[in-house]
């Protein structure tokens, strides 16, 4: 199938899914999209039973499908300057201490614990998964990418919860940057993989984390700067440049970002402040019309639709290479995964509310808030090939964790709120 083909599909998919949902099952649009989708799967490998090269044709597509590229090269960048522009930014402004604080502690320690964790794991007799072969840096790397909770997810859901704008805007916050925090260490981790621990000094490590956080931080200012500039010039008088102006713009900003390896994410972001719907005092000296931000919101969740869809159809890949105690240890990774969230957003909350307030059991609901999504599983297919059958260790953890957060910490998100 070409892309026209896929792309038709993948559309056809969102609209008959979007309308059973909404008629029938009645869930979170993301939330029930993903589980038509997974429905979708398991139909087909049912099917695959009877008929095995009907299988055989869907895992082929599947495979040969790019996923990972499409999330962080196209869709991402999209998805993360849409939520940027309508965050609420003076809440953002006040409380940016606290939110990097929470981004960057809990990234680094849910990489940490769950890399430690996940490794003595795979070292124990019981499992007898030592036979893989999976080292402490291939056990970081899972770490790395499973740490940053999934900021397309989070603001789904977080949209449509009766959350006080404080807490709304520390949830939304803390994923937006924290994903682009856990990036640059999954991208530094990687280098010391695939160069050798022995090749790679504190240096090199220092230098590539500054180059990738302080040049996507430069480059998002410097061109939402310009862009601000640019768009109060044409003064809401042609939305329709408007709409150009700003997809040309965070397309300027990934390319750039590619190019001279800054973080991508963290610039859309940047460049998606500058551009806040919430900047002015009032709608009409705001940065854009509201047409704009209409597209960018009918843009977002149409995206999102495609996203989850594709995250249920992947499902397919953990069939490859299945074993009985990959189950298990998804189980225990699972408990890991979410205990050490809680742990890394409840240690910066307590040193932090010496002197900031936070409502009652914001840690908790932080913590449970903390969804994991496509950015995953694009990082894990991402990792390199010669980790052999521990990838797909990886890859089944993974899924496993993201499935769980989405449908189990999503669907109870809201009697956890109330």
């Amino acid at each position: 199938m070409n892309v026209l083909e896929i792309s038709t599909v993948l559309l056809l998919l969102a609209s008959v899914f979007s309308i059973i949902n909404l008629r029938i099952l009645k869930l979170p649009q993301t939330i029930g999209l993903m589980v038509l989708a997974i429905m979708l799967s398991v139909c087909v490998l049912v099917t695959g039973l009877i008929v095995p090269s009907f299988l055989d044709a869907v895992t082929s597509l599947t495979q040969r499908f790019d996923f990972s590229t499409l999330l962080i090269k196209v869709m991402l960048p999209f998805l993360l300057f849409a939520g940027a522009i309508t965050i609420n930014l003076k809440e953002l402004l006040k409380d940016k201490v606290t939110i990097l604080f929470l981004a960057t502690f809990g990234v680094l320690f849910s990489t940490f614990a769950v890399g430690y964790g996940t490794y003595w794991l795979t070292q124990q007799s019981f499992l007898g998964l030592s036979g893989l072969g999976l080292t402490l840096i291939d056990c970081l790397l899972f770490g790395a990418l499973i740490a940053p909770t999934d900021p397309i997810a989070v603001l789904a859901m977080v949209k449509k919860m009766n959350l006080s704008p404080a807490t709304e805007t520390r949830i939304a916050g803390e994923s937006l940057f924290n994903d682009g925090i856990g990036v640059v260490l999954f991208l530094t981790l990687l280098n010391i993989k695939t160069e050798g621990i022995e090749q790679v000094t504190a240096q090199s490590i220092g230098s590539l984390f500054v180059t990738e956080v302080v040049g996507g931080l430069a480059l998002g200012a410097l061109v939402g700067f310009l862009g601000l500039k640019l768009l109060r010039y044409i003064e809401n008088e042609f939305v329709e440049l408007e709409v150009l102006i700003t997809l040309s713009l965070v397309l300027i900003v990934s390319v750039i970002a590619d190019r001279f390896h800054l973080s991508g994410p963290i610039g859309v972001v940047i460049l998606g402040l500058f551009l806040n719907k919430n900047i002015e005092s009032s709608e009409e000296e705001s940065s854009m019309g509201a047409y704009v931000y209409k597209f960018w919101h009918l843009l977002d969740e149409t995206l999102n639709a495609i996203l989850f869809i594709l995250i249920g159809l992947e499902i397919l890949t953990l069939f490859q290479n299945f074993q009985f105690n990959y189950l298990i240890l998804s189980l225990i990774v699972i408990v890991l995964v979410v205990v050490s969230r809680g742990i890394g957003v409840l240690i910066p909350i307590k040193i932090l509310s010496i002197k900031k307030v936070f409502e009652e059991k914001t840690a908790l609901i932080i913590t449970w808030g903390g969804l994991r999504g496509g950015l995953s599983i694009a990082l894990a297919l991402n990792l390199p090939a010669s980790l052999g059958d521990g990838k797909s260790l990886i890859l089944f953890l993974t899924y496993a964790v993201v499935l769980f957060t989405i449908l189990g910490q999503g669907l109870t998100l809201k009697k956890i709120v109330k």
